[in-house]
């Protein structure tokens, strides 16, 4: 390896389990030995990485049916990210300066297999865009929704990383109307003034179904749901004849202080449901390979034609991450957080 690499790296490792939401204090930032490749094996210099919730449910260890393994004390975290290739052994495919992105933030460096790895290309106008968690938003839209010309869409936690881009995305693909759901007022006036909501509901300032029935008394034919919780039973209520519901996330229950952050239950009107003829979905990337693909052409032509924005916070330093997830937790930042090294 180059002699210009530094000799020790650091990353976030769980220094204990938390009995309830994760802090600051549950992490630490160790200093590791630079590793080197062996066969089939690229060292990547990460420039940034994804904070996401989903962090929560792999360090609460309530992982059935996730495709992602549980997070114990000493584990170093993980999540997307995207760099540059630093290191490769000979027989690997790709080779140093190639921009890539795989599944091993939370580290300066990263030792994977380069099978694991994919070329970044220039699909993209900024590599960084490729973090966006547009492609769950996308596919529930176009694979489960099937959004149609004039169509009334509520995205339920409409400021997170799926919702900020759903509500645009519905918008491209020929909604009438987009309302939003969030859980602060400022968070509300941003969806309105920058990304173009209709209308937003924000829980904790009364009723989230009377809000609803308020701002949509027509009453809506998609939902994105992100929260589940008080935000579905008010969308249930809403539903149109032939509604679909496209379920992306659970937060309500997955940033709970209560449980570990697997399950989200909710009471629901399944009479409603009948009676109105909707569809209530799951969306899970694994049942759409083709829809990355799809997602990053149509994302990259709309950012380049200013269609679409990728609203995210930019947080610096290594040492800051594991507060910034603190924060994402408790709802500080608006769109998805990114860690740039």
């Amino acid at each position: 390896m180059s002699a210009t690499l530094p000799r020790t790296v650091r990353e976030v490792r769980l220094a204990t389990s938390p009995s309830g939401l994760p802090a600051e204090e549950h992490f630490t930032v160790v200093e590791t030995p630079l590793p080197e490749p062996g066969p089939g094996q690229v060292l990547v210099r990460n420039r940034h990485f994804l904070v996401f919730p989903g962090l929560r449910t792999l360090i609460g260890g309530e992982t059935d049916g996730v495709p992602l393994p549980a997070l114990r004390s000493g584990d170093t975290l993980f999540g997307p990210a995207v760099g540059e290739v630093v290191a490769a052994s000979p027989d690997s495919r790709l080779r140093p300066g190639d921009p890539v992105a795989h599944l091993l933030g939370w580290r300066e460096y990263a030792l994977l297999p380069a099978a694991e790895c994919t070329p970044l290309g220039d699909a993209l106008p900024d590599p960084v865009a490729h973090l966006a968690q547009g492609s769950a938003a996308y596919g529930a839209l176009t694979r489960l929704a099937g959004v149609r010309e004039g169509d009334v869409v509520f995205v339920a936690g409409a400021a997170g990383a799926v919702g900020s881009l759903a509500g645009q995305i519905a918008r491209l693909l020929g909604a009438g109307k987009v309302i939003g759901s969030t859980g602060s007022p400022w968070k509300a006036e941003r969806l309105v003034r920058e990304l173009g909501f209709d209308a937003v509901v924000v829980r904790g300032a009364g009723s989230v179904a009377a809000q609803l029935a308020e701002v949509a008394p027509e009453g809506i034919d998609v939902l994105v749901d992100t929260v589940a919780g008080e935000d579905l039973v008010a969308a249930v209520g809403a539903a149109r004849q032939g509604a679909r519901f496209a379920l992306v996330g659970a937060l309500s229950g997955q940033l709970s202080a209560q449980g570990s952050g697997g399950s989200a239950p909710v009471e629901i009107d399944a009479f409603r449901l009948v009676v109105r003829g909707v569809s209530l979905r799951g969306y899970s990337g694994a049942d759409h390979p083709d829809v990355e693909e799809e997602w990053t052409g149509r994302f990259g032509d709309w950012l380049r034609s200013g269609e679409i924005t990728f609203p995210h916070s930019r947080i610096a330093g290594i040492d800051r991450a594991p507060r910034a997830l603190q924060e994402l937790i408790a709802g500080r930042h608006f769109g998805a957080v990114v860690v740039e090294l």
